[in-house]
């Protein structure tokens, strides 16, 4: 079981990352960055909303990427 987990939480990171450096110079521009990847666009919001309360960021958007099935928030 421990392999198991183990081997899952490497696909799930090596996943994550390979989003992260595919999507990142499509949408990026000189103010915004990828500040998440998330499955449902309220937990996208949640985030975004709780980025702009903790003075993280000034503004956020959440965008649907059909070909990858996640929302990207960038801020």
């Amino acid at each position: 079981m421990r392999k198991v987990r183990a081997v899952l939480v490497s696909a799930v990171m090596v996943l994550g990352v390979s989003l992260t450096i595919g999507a990142a110079p499509a949408h990026a521009d000189s103010t915004t960055r990828l500040a998440g990847i998330f499955r449902d666009q309220s937990e996208c919001e949640r985030i975004g909303t709780s980025g702009i309360t903790q003075n993280w960021w000034d503004d956020y958007r959440c965008v649907w990427e059909p070909r990858y099935g996640y929302y990207f928030l960038y801020a």
